[in-house]
């Protein structure tokens, strides 16, 4: 065979090589332009059904200069450190027939610091016994949201911590069920066993025995609000442990495509005073990397008045709490923090 023909055998080959490797490379690629165009419609759909349910869910705080009296500017969390104040409330119909005022059920503070992306949970027991200005005397800081509803439980909360509520989230149970069963429940450690009443109040028809285990929506709310075994405080830090298992879970890739089922879920069951765009700054926290998720609670003993029961709260470690959280927010300066006493630097261990 001559050099002009094994040449044009090998140009030959080449070609067809060529040709092979388009055909893999075609049938790798359009699949995937496919998934990314498919995945891209369905962001551009989920931005759009979120920025429509946070529309419909925004309620101001009541305050008329939009930010609380604690800080002296108005803040940005695309720049600055913020607090979100989780309020949990049970006003679902049959509470409303017993014309029983709406009181909140949980409350969890959470403050967030952008430079070390990192957040804080305090659960507050709902026993506390603070002072509640919207009537001017100490009570349960349960009923400071049946005294006078969201404004009423911000300024609770700042008074007797001293630490501004830049936002609030308000969620009734219905929102909690839903967005759990919507990302297909959370994997809890169930401490023990015990019945508690669903979210329609249908006595002991939950029963979960301990262990670790997937828990739809109505399981988890259960073990969020049972109160039977232990107390406020452990019931507390089960709420944290809750709500970040949901936060791992709803950022998970195998959660994406679930997430237009959750929109729906906490559109009609949420009221807020964050705006779309403001709600969008705190994606960042989720997308630089892990976050860094500690969880805080108040210490204190149990307290009798007048035969009511009340959490009374120990002054010393509410004190040193204070600081954890005012150095969170880098508020430790007074020109940052009006109303604010000066006292020594906390760390949390």
């Amino acid at each position: 065979m001559s050099k002009k023909d094994v040449n044009s055998r090998i140009q030959i080959k080449e070609k067809k090589k060529k040709s092979k490797r388009k055909k893999i490379l075609f049938f790798i690629f359009v699949p995937l332009i496919i998934l990314i165009g498919a995945v891209s419609a369905y962001a551009i759909n989920l931005v759009n059904e979120a920025e429509k349910a946070v529309s419909d869910s925004y309620e101001s705080d009541g305050r008329d200069d939009n930010k609380s009296e604690l800080r002296a500017k108005e803040v940005d969390p695309t720049e600055d450190h913020v607090s979100v104040l989780f309020i949990g409330v049970d006003d679902s119909e049959h509470r409303g027939e017993k014309n029983e005022p709406v009181r909140s059920d949980a409350l969890i503070l959470a403050t967030l610091n952008k430079n070390d992306n990192s957040v804080k949970m305090l659960s507050i027991p709902r026993d506390s016994y603070v002072y509640v200005p919207e009537v001017g005397y100490e009570d349960k800081i349960t009923h400071a949201h049946a005294f006078g509803g969201v404004h009423a439980t911000i300024e609770t909360v700042e008074s007797f911590l001293d630490v501004p509520v830049d936002y609030y989230v308000k969620l009734n149970f219905n929102a909690f069920v839903d967005v759990i069963d919507a990302i297909g429940g959370v994997k809890m450690e169930v401490p023990f066993e015990f019945t508690e009443s669903d979210s329609n109040d249908k006595r002991d028809s939950i029963h979960l025995l301990p262990g670790e285990q997937n828990l739809n929506g109505e399981e988890a709310l259960a073990l969020a609000r049972t109160r039977k075994i232990d107390n406020d405080i452990e019931r507390g830090k089960r709420q944290q442990e809750i709500m970040k298992a949901v936060i791992n879970k709803a950022t998970s890739v195998n959660s994406v495509f679930k997430l237009d089922d959750a929109i729906q879920a906490v559109g009609s069951n949420m009221t807020t005073n964050l705006t779309f765009d403001e709600m969008k700054a705190f994606l960042s926290y989720g997308t630089s990397g892990n976050i860094d998720m500690e969880t805080l609670n108040l210490e204190g003993s149990d307290l009798w008045l007048n035969n009511i029961y009340y959490y009374g709260l120990d002054e010393q470690h509410l004190a040193k709490t204070k600081e954890i959280l005012q150095t969170h927010l880098d508020l430790t300066d007074e020109e940052n923090v009006e109303g604010t006493e000066d006292s020594e630097t906390y760390e949390a261990s």
